[in-house]
């Protein structure tokens, strides 16, 4: 737990100091730090049923 918490914290510093390098803004660059992870995490689940469709028919094969 405590390394998924440590990556959290890496991920939720390097968004906001990518987008306040890039626009200069605190606010964005805090707002842009506290979507990107929830945007991602839904990206990533919708990521790993796609790609369960296409493992499903490998496994199948290697069965038969």
């Amino acid at each position: 737990m405590l390394k998924t918490f440590t990556f959290a914290i890496m991920h939720f510093s390097i968004a906001f100091l990518v987008v306040y390098a890039l626009t200069g803004n605190f606010i964005i660059g805090g707002v842009v730090a506290l979507v990107e992870p929830a945007v991602n995490t839904v990206g990533f689940y919708f990521h790993e049923k796609i790609w369960q469709r296409f493992e499903r028919p490998k496994r199948s094969i290697l069965l038969n």
